[in-house]
């Protein structure tokens, strides 16, 4: 599985992000380019301890979740259309250059964090170690990307 803590794979990220012009489609989904560059920013947020869920998650909620824990940093890609949580959702218009700008910047500060070995829990799935976070982040982006046909 890829990871955003290697050196290869955040520059192919990278890379991918940078095909992206103002105007792609998504394959799936309602978000436009911009939406979704602004949205993919918050995980990275949340792993960098930069962003807080002001919502409170159940515990029944966190057990539920608990159960597909290993899909997200495993090699399985994530099916279209997944819920997203509310603090995460995008909906405003966004500025295509300036969203992107932001998250190539989280990118590279995440990427920054490869050696830290005490990452915040995940508000809804808890500790993960360095390795799933950085796998998962890259999962994130991988299907983001690939809605946009990057």
């Amino acid at each position: 599985m890829k990871s955003l803590f290697e050196g290869t794979d955040i520059q192919e990220i990278k890379d991918r992000i940078d095909t992206l012009t103002s105007d792609r489609t998504p394959s799936w989904g309602e978000m436009t380019v911009s939406q979704m560059l602004a949205h993919c920013q918050a995980p990275l947020r949340i792993s960098l301890g930069e962003q807080v869920f002001t919502s409170r998650i159940s515990g029944f909620k966190k057990f539920v979740f608990s159960l597909f824990k290993k899909t997200l940093y495993n090699d399985k890609p994530w099916k279209k259309n997944l819920p997203t949580a509310k603090e995460l959702r995008i909906s405003d218009p966004r500025d295509f250059a300036e969203e992107k700008t932001k998250l190539l910047e989280l990118i590279e500060s995440f990427h920054e964090q490869r050696t830290k070995t005490d990452w915040p829990a995940h508000p809804i799935f808890g500790k993960f170690t360095p390795e799933q976070w950085g796998k998962m982040q890259y999962k994130h982006l991988d299907h983001h990307l690939t809605q946009f046909k990057a």
